[in-house]
C-alpha cells in the first residue's frame, strides 16, 4: 500500500504521513491546543483549591490544638482548686 502512494512522489508521501498521523491538519492541531489549554486551566484551578484546603486544614488543626491546651489548663486549674470531675460511668 505504501508503495502505491510512494509512486506519486511528494503528494504520496504527504498522504502516507497523514494516514499514519505523523502530520495533522491545522484544524486538528488547533482543537488539540484548545483542549490542552482547557485542561491546564482546570488543573491550575484545582491546584489552587487544594492549596486553600490545605491552608484551612492547618488553621483548623492549630485551633484544635489551642482548644485542647485550654481544656488541659482548665482541668488542671479545677483540680488544683479541689474539684475532681466525675469519671464516666459504665453501663
Amino acid at each position: 500500500m505504501i508503495g502505491q502512494f510512494a509512486q506519486y512522489g511528494i503528494a504520496g508521501v504527504v498522504v502516507v504521513l497523514l494516514i499514519l498521523g505523523v502530520i495533522v491538519p491545522k484544524y486538528v492541531m488547533n482543537d488539540l491546543t484548545a483542549d490542552r489549554d482547557k485542561w491546564r486551566e482546570a488543573f491550575e484551578k484545582e491546584r489552587e483549591a487544594q492549596q486553600l484546603t490545605r491552608e484551612q486544614l492547618a488553621k483548623d488543626e492549630e485551633r484544635g490544638d489551642v482548644a485542647i491546651e485550654q481544656g488541659k489548663t482548665l482541668t488542671a486549674l479545677l483540680q488544683g482548686l479541689g474539684h475532681h470531675p466525675e469519671l464516666p460511668r459504665s453501663a
